[in-house]
């Protein structure tokens, strides 16, 4: 039985005779649904990578060695980690709207807390909460593509969220560089907070989980295919069926080594890289990252909608993935090369990078239709974890190498050494995700 489209004209009474069909109220209602999921993911990267810019105001403000540095900086992630399960059981239970709401509110607290923070603990602090409260951002967006967009969209939808949410981190590098030179740097956490709370608010009133809170037919009637099951059972059986599906764990290792090289080379140590070793000023070295980040961005759109057209995940992910290991070699070789190779090269890193816009599909694709938030939020959990490890673990490897303040190209070499063999293990594992040719394959065991 069609559910009555009628219900959803009560919040835009006396509209039923401008959209009757529930095809074309489904289409227009989608974007409301992914414009406020993607603005949170935008926040949600503009802090993931903001310790770069700042690595100098922060070492100064807190007096922190480098190992602390990565500390700080690395507590974003260690919470984001412990959050991806837990925020795919609330996504498929809770829904993303009070998810989002609540996420919305507690980031940006913690936003003003890091701002305002007038020691290392209070920072520590800040950045914990941040971490916690954007942390159900990008599974909430998942769990809202496949709510509001066909199957075949998927990975397209995937790719678009990743060309927004990458423009925060176009603003965490050279616009919060200059603004750190300017000595404003905690007010810049302070109105990132104040947007976030505002985010909240709009979310709550206007965003809804799915077609059906709004009266209408779900995309699988929509599309005439039979309508997926809702999960019956409780989250510790679906937790159990992901976990225990031997196709899931490729796609996690991916995201631990290739997200867990980039997230802490980008949002940590590619600028007081790119100052010590080549010399360069921190605009310039924040420009680089903006490259990378642009390269990601744009391409990220491009990989998702070319697999959705050739219908194919893995071609595309191993040969990036291996693109992405080749582009570490000439940093650790750490040899002059002319300004527009060095931001090619950066471009390239980002763009290459790219290949884990696919893994998600993956993961969605070799589960139960039923529980996408869980399967996509437990491989999620390597992106986080790696850079949880290593952004403190390479500066770490930087303090014991080092006998001064600034670090020589052989200090370097030994933490590049570290990222560069998280990155070839991200390749390596891309060697055995299952090819889904862009369609639910799971079958469940005898």
């Amino acid at each position: 039985m069609q559910p009555d489209t009628r219900a959803a004209y009560k919040y835009w009474p006396g509209q039923e005779s401008i959209i009757t069909d529930p095809l074309k109220r489904v289409q227009r209602l989608r974007w409301t649904a992914f414009a406020l999921g993607a603005m949170a993911f935008v926040l949600a990267f503009f802090h993931r990578l903001a310790p770069g810019a700042i690595a100098g105001e922060l070492q100064r403000s807190f007096s922190t060695s480098s190992a602390s540095l990565g500390l700080l900086a690395a507590t974003y992630f260690y919470i984001y980690f412990a959050m991806q399960v837990p925020s795919g059981i609330l996504a498929d239970t809770l829904g993303p709207r009070k998810l989002f709401t609540a996420g919305a509110w507690v980031a940006g607290a913690g936003s003003v807390l890091f701002g305002l923070a007038p020691d290392f603990g209070l920072a520590l602090l800040g950045r914990f909460l941040v971490g916690l409260g954007v942390s159900v951002a990008f599974i909430s967006v998942l769990k809202l593509n496949a709510a509001w967009f066909p199957e075949r969209r998927f990975a397209t939808m995937t790719g678009l969220l990743m060309l927004i949410g990458n423009m925060g981190g176009l603003l965490s590098a050279v616009p919060l560089a200059w603004v750190a030179e300017h000595g404003a740097w905690r007010s810049a956490f302070v109105a990132a907070g104040a947007l976030s709370v505002l985010l909240g608010v709009f979310t709550w009133l206007f965003l809804r989980d799915n077609p059906r809170q709004l009266g209408l037919p779900s995309m699988q009637q929509l599309e005439g295919k039979p309508e997926y099951p809702p999960a019956q059972e409780n989250w510790r059986v679906a937790l159990r069926t992901v976990l225990a599906n031997p196709r899931t764990w490729p796609g996690f290792l991916m995201q631990l080594g290739m997200a867990g090289a980039y997230l802490s080379w980008g949002g940590l140590w590619a600028i007081p890289y790119l100052h010590e070793v080549h010399g360069m000023e921190r605009q310039l070295a924040a420009w680089h990252v903006s490259f990378m980040i642009l390269g990601l961005a744009l391409c990220s759109l491009a990989v998702g909608a070319l697999s959705d057209r050739i219908g194919r995940r893995t071609p595309l992910m191993r040969t990036l993935g291996f693109v992405f290991v080749l582009c570490w070699l000439p940093w650790i070789w750490g040899g002059q090369l002319p300004l527009v190779v060095s931001l090619g090269l950066f471009a390239l890193t980002g763009a290459s990078f790219s290949a884990i816009t696919l893994v998600w599909s993956c993961a969605k694709e070799v589960n139960p239709p039923a529980y996408s938030g869980m399967s996509t939020s437990v491989v999620n959990t390597g992106g986080f974890l790696g850079p949880a490890l290593l952004q403190p673990l390479v500066g770490l490897a930087l303090d014991l190498a080092s006998s001064g303040a600034m670090h020589t190209l052989g200090d370097w070499r030994l933490g590049l050494g570290v990222l560069f063999a998280f990155a070839l293990l991200g390749w390596l594992s891309t060697l055995v995700i299952t090819e889904t040719c862009c369609r639910n394959i799971y079958q469940a065991p005898a």
